[in-house]
């Protein structure tokens, strides 16, 4: 594997790894809002 081929792995698997974190914070996000409205509902 030559240095730029390791290099363009690397940049997507940071990208991946970014997105998956984007999709956590939102799912957490959208749990809290739920549970939220839930808890103010009564």
């Amino acid at each position: 594997m030559t240095p730029e081929q390791r290099l363009d792995l690397q940049r997507r698997r940071r990208q991946k790894n970014w997105a998956v974190l984007g999709v956590l914070i939102a799912l957490v996000a959208l749990f809290f809002a739920i549970s939220t409205a839930r808890v103010l509902r009564g």
